[in-house]
């Protein structure tokens, strides 16, 4: 298998591994907004490889690394590489897993997650806990990389409660990752305050000083292509990944458009949730979809009350229902004269 991280011509824009997010229907919907060129690699959610070692467990975590056969013609289609991105805490088992990902599915890679600050998982030594485990973090990735031909990136933080980029980034890329995508927030900060991007541009000037080639991308508060372009040219990043931008525009890898109207909005919130009941067939809650419900019912008079009435349904039919109302416009959201917009 080829490293792809290596062979890109030009920044790599990537879609970041969420949560109850980036399953393989989000990261579809996502590719029918996407132009081509823009998006180069996505990641599924993170999957726990001790569940995924467990003969009970593994049936459901592995709904994590689902891929809809839908999927993985856009994917093709669109020349975007899949990565299956894993957690845990025992290199034996991240080597069994690992094999077993590589040898039953079809993924371009494999990444390691030693970035998810969620205090229950960094009490258990795993995810950005490793960041101070840096024998226990080697052991992991060299477990990885003997078990599967895919090339093996790391997502992980600039530190635990303070930014200890200097530390540990020459130690990670010691350990000759395929590629290192780095947050530039500590473990501590979670997800508040400011990614500091003077930590990633550090982050290239040691690879640099070390005389290495392994491609360095960065992550944290990218809310557009064009800003992403702007961090390439300040810090040397290789690429730019995106995590929460997508939720203030799921157009963002259609720069060239820039408002979705309402009705172009609704069409995609649809095809969202046709394609997660297909898809999931009750195994998964049907309120998961009200977060991305958020993000397609703005920007347009009236979003915010029929966004508020949308989340207010508790089934699929009820959402269709909704929307094939002939009354459901925004003019019908004004039921006091005014004009409810967002």
């Amino acid at each position: 298998m080829t490293d792809f991280w290596k062979n890109f011509n030009g920044p790599v824009f990537s879609l970041a591994p969420m949560e109850d997010v980036t399953d393989t229907v989000f990261r579809e919907t996502v590719m029918t907004m996407t132009s081509p060129g823009n998006l180069h690699v996505m990641m599924t959610e993170f999957s726990s490889v001790e569940g995924l070692n467990h003969p009970v467990g593994r049936k459901r975590v592995a709904e994590r690394l689902v891929v809809n056969d839908s999927e993985r013609k856009l994917l093709k289609e669109l020349n975007i590489k899949l990565v299956a991105q894993i957690w845990g805490l025992n290199p034996e088992i991240y080597h069994n897993v690992s094999r077993w990902i590589t040898e039953e599915y079809d993924f371009d890679g494999i990444d390691i997650n030693m970035g998810c600050p969620v205090k229950k998982v960094v009490k258990m030594g795993a995810c950005s806990a490793l960041i101070d485990q840096p024998d226990r973090a080697a052991e992991i990735i060299h477990a990885v990389k003997s078990a599967t031909h895919l090339p093996v990136s790391v997502k992980t933080r600039t530190g635990i409660s303070r930014h200890d980029t200097e530390r540990w980034i020459p130690f990670l890329l010691q350990q000759n990752p395929a590629a290192v995508i780095l947050h530039g927030r500590t473990q501590r900060m979670q997800s508040e305050g400011e990614a500091d991007w003077a930590q990633m541009a550090l982050a290239v000037r040691l690879r640099n000083d070390m005389g290495l080639k392994t491609p360095i991308h960065g992550n944290g508060d990218i809310l557009s292509m064009a800003q992403g372009l702007e961090k390439v040219t300040e810090t040397g990043v290789d690429g730019i990944m995106v995590g929460r931008g997508i939720f203030y525009n799921p157009w963002f890898f259609s720069p060239e458009k820039t408002m979705a109207t309402m009705e172009e909005r609704i069409e995609k919130l649809l095809f969202h949730t046709r394609l997660f009941e297909s898809t999931w067939q009750g195994k998964k809650n049907f309120n998961i979809l009200k977060r991305f419900y958020k993000i397609y019912l703005n920007s347009f008079p009236g979003a915010a009350h029929m966004r508020a009435e949308i989340m207010e349904t508790n089934n699929y039919e009820e959402v269709y229902a909704y929307f094939q109302s002939t009354d459901c416009t925004p003019a019908r959201k004004t039921r006091s004269g005014g004009d409810y917009t967002d």
